[in-house]
Formats: C-alpha cells, sequence, structure tokens
C-alpha cells in the first residue's frame, strides 16, 4: 500500500510527489543508464536514453514481480540540467509512456559525469511491494 504525502497548504507537485508512505517488501534498484540489455548505447539522444533508462528500471522490477506503480523514490542523476530542462516535455511524454501516470518521490541531481561516458542519464529507485 502506498500513499503521497503533501501538506494541503502547499502549491501541486507536479510529476513527481513530495513523499510517499508505503508498507511491504522492498526493492532497492541499482543506478539503471539509458543502454540496452546487451550494455550497449543505441542513442546519444537524451530523450532516447531516459525512455531506455525506464524500460531498464520496469525489467529490474519485473524480476521482484513488481511494477511501475510500486515505485515509492526516484533519483535522477543527469550531466545536463539545461539539456533536461529544454527536454522536459519530451521526457515527462516518455515517462509516462513507460512508468504511467505514477509519480514517486523524486529528485534530480546534476553531476559532472557518469561512469559510462556515453551515460547521459542514471535513475536509482526504491519500489515497496505490498
Amino acid at each position: 500500500m502506498h500513499e503521497t504525502l503533501h501538506p494541503p497548504a502547499w502549491a501541486p507537485a507536479r510529476g513527481y510527489a513530495n513523499g510517499v508512505l508505503a508498507e511491504g517488501r522492498t526493492v532497492f534498484l541499482g543506478g539503471q543508464i539509458g543502454w540496452n540489455a546487451q550494455q550497449e548505447f543505441e542513442s546519444d539522444d537524451l530523450v532516447a536514453q531516459v525512455r531506455q533508462t525506464l524500460e531498464n528500471i520496469v525489467a529490474v522490477l519485473a524480476e521482484a514481480g513488481a511494477g511501475p506503480e510500486h515505485l515509492v523514490s526516484l533519483t535522477w542523476f543527469m550531466t545536463d540540467l539545461d539539456e533536461y530542462t529544454a527536454c522536459a516535455k519530451e521526457i515527462g511524454r516518455e515517462y509516462r509512456a513507460v512508468i504511467g501516470r505514477h509519480f514517486p518521490a523524486m529528485a534530480v541531481v546534476e553531476v559532472a559525469r557518469l561512469v559510462e561516458k556515453r551515460a547521459k542519464v542514471e535513475i536509482q529507485g526504491i519500489a515497496v511491494l505490498p
């Protein structure tokens, strides 16, 4: 069971939750990046890498018998926040296509680089199964 936490006097959160109360078995997702199952990048485009990263998250969740609806937290590591902001609408479209209209607690952080030099995004997450 998950409950979104949102103080009543706060402005609406758009595309994320301020907090999530969850109870059940916990799945910790290691940082996923935008390469395919063979660890090959098919694109250097940020939006394409975000979609692949989200698809990788869904694949790992499936191994635990979970789905995107079980996500309670995502931390996004971006190599270029300006590029992320410029592509926000497209990223949102891809997010909804893969994850749906489920918005866990989220944070976005800019980093100098990721371990895989071609990676533009890495997403780490936590899911809770009831």
